[in-house]
């Protein structure tokens, strides 16, 4: 069914009593709810407060509470929090878990030495060098660091490190 005129007037008139594109169309019959959005965006009608939002203005911001210690796992603590929604006329409460991560200080080891990188081009790799990239791909100083690297491997014992990880850190790390 097609947009005739007396079927944009009521539209327009069901969207300034504040229907949703859903109860249009259930009205209209014949369109969609996606064919009301489309109808609305292109008659350029005002949009509508978001259901369940008051007039007033927004409260500032909470300050957050002090932080807790923060525990050395990457472990996300989950929270639960009550949130209002509007679900037609009716307000709805419902709980809604969300997961928050804490930021973890990582402090380099003082030991390790890092080998000085060859600057080798894509072109000027071969099977025992290191593929370990470095830098940006998009600038004039992008290289691969271009050491040894051990039979088998694609990188130098150095970056071998960096890329894989022994399973027992992956499990503990996992928990």
């Amino acid at each position: 069914m097609g947009w005739t005129d007396e079927r944009v007037e009521r539209l327009k008139k069901l969207w300034s009593e504040g229907l949703s594109a859903s109860q249009i169309a259930a009205q209209l019959g014949g369109v969609s709810r996606n064919a009301v959005i489309g109808k609305v965006h292109r008659l350029c009608l005002p949009g509508r407060a978001k259901a369940g939002g008051a007039a007033t203005a927004r409260p500032a911001k909470r300050q957050a509470a002090a932080a807790a210690p923060r525990s050395q796992s990457f472990m996300p603590r989950t929270v639960t929090r009550t949130v209002t929604r509007a679900q037609g006329a009716t307000m709805l409460k419902e709980e809604v878990e969300t997961e928050v991560y804490y930021e973890t200080e990582v402090q380099p080891a003082s030991n390790v030495v890092v080998p000085i990188s060859r600057r080798l081009t894509l072109t000027e790799l071969t099977e025992r060098t290191c593929k370990w990239p470095v830098g940006d791909p998009m600038k004039d100083d992008f290289h691969f660091c271009g050491n040894d690297s051990a039979d088998g491997s694609p990188y130098c014992t150095y970056h071998a490190r960096l890329a894989y990880q022994p399973s027992a850190e992956r499990r503990r790390a996992g928990r």
